[in-house]
């Protein structure tokens, strides 16, 4: 009857039926990207709302806003709610205890797609591979080393043409050249942590300095530059008043090289450095060593590679990681030789042994 349970009025619900859910807040995420050449995108603020929006959705969200695709975007300092890494595509933003913090922001790493294609049509253009090389790895010895084969020169010299490269500080008199890679080396890239310079390596700061009173020093990373400036800015390295870096490259200046171990990879020719007119001839065979974790990067150069252990799991690692006090005591050990080509780098450890041992004879 009339003005019972359950009736509907002719403008609204039943009487009795239940509230709409109260609408969820909005979630507000403040990223930063240090990387990017415009200015209003080095640091912003996103508000995603529709339910309880995933860090998918934060992708999606930061693609539209910065160009970069959501698959190749890192946020590096945003942990997983779940357990140890960084957060899964799938876990709800509400989750996450960083984006709770007073002031935290979003560390974002990621090329934009116009820069990405702008840098892969540079690889584009390089010669193709010829594959028809042996090499003593594979138990056929080279005729030539892959430095001297014509194919490799003429790539390096086609790099040296197109690849700009700014100079950060010219070279110094009498300074060898120390050419350092990034990833594994100098940092954990792939680490979790809460700011991005807890991913470097222990004594960082302290190698580079120490170095820096006998070698001119040189960044060099298989990654593009936006990636290779904010790594270094985000560690120190670009602004600390001990030492400055001569120059940085990244993977356009890199070559494929073939050879029966490897088979067709990119490698760091030291030539392009050694064959560049904006250095003046400064560094050459005989002044230049090169620091990196995977030997395959040195290929073209084996004399004047060394492969460090490479630098991983650093929150595990970080106590006991002794690697770049030991290089650098190498470094100012062969400092003072007039040439660094009858050394062999791979022997580093055994050539410090014996100095302490000669050290010690009366």
């Amino acid at each position: 009857g009339s003005g019972s349970a359950g009736t509907r009025s002719a403008s609204g619900p039943p009487d009795d039926a239940p509230s709409p859910p109260a609408a969820e807040p909005a979630v507000r995420v403040r990223v930063r990207w240090p990387a990017s050449s415009d200015a209003e995108l080095k640091a912003f603020e996103l508000e995603l709302g529709g339910g309880a929006p995933t860090v998918a959705c934060l992708k999606g969200a930061i693609e539209r806003r910065t160009n970069v695709p959501a698959g190749k975007q890192k946020l590096l300092n945003l942990k997983s709610g779940r357990g140890k890494g960084l957060a899964a595509d799938d876990e709800p933003l509400s989750g996450l205890s960083s984006l709770r913090k007073p002031g935290f922001a979003v560390s974002l790493m990621g090329t934009p797609d116009a820069a990405l294609a702008a840098e892969l049509a540079i690889a584009a253009a390089a010669p193709p591979v010829v594959d028809d090389l042996d090499d003593e790895f594979g138990g056929t010895i080279l005729a030539l080393p892959p430095a001297e084969l014509a194919e490799n020169v003429e790539r390096v010299m086609r790099r040296v043409e197109k690849v700009k490269v700014a100079v950060l500080q010219p070279p110094r008199p009498g300074k060898k050249l120390l050419c350092l890679d990034i990833d594994y080396t100098l940092i954990d890239h792939r680490s979790t942590v809460e700011r991005p310079w807890e991913m470097a390596r222990p004594h960082l700061l302290d190698f580079l300095e120490q170095a820096y009173a006998h070698y001119d020093i040189a960044i060099w990373s298989a990654t593009s530059m936006k990636w290779v400036e904010l790594k270094m800015r985000e560690m120190g390295v670009l602004s600390h008043p001990g030492f400055k870096v001569s120059f940085m490259l990244d993977a356009r200046a890199m070559i494929t090289c073939h050879t029966a171990r490897y088979g067709a990879k990119e490698c760091k020719p030291l030539a392009f450095i050694w064959r560049n007119d904006v250095f003046g001839g400064a560094y050459h065979e005989r002044n230049t060593i090169m620091f990196d974790d995977l030997r395959r990067n040195f290929v073209m150069n084996p004399q004047q590679g060394l492969k460090v252990r490479p630098f991983r799991n650093c929150h595990r690692n970080r106590a006991t990681d002794d690697e770049l006090l030991k290089l650098g005591a190498y470094l100012r050990a062969i400092a003072e030789l007039d040439s660094l080509e009858d050394l062999d780098h791979a022997k580093w450890e055994r050539y410090m042994r014996q100095l302490r041992k000669r050290q010690r004879e009366p």
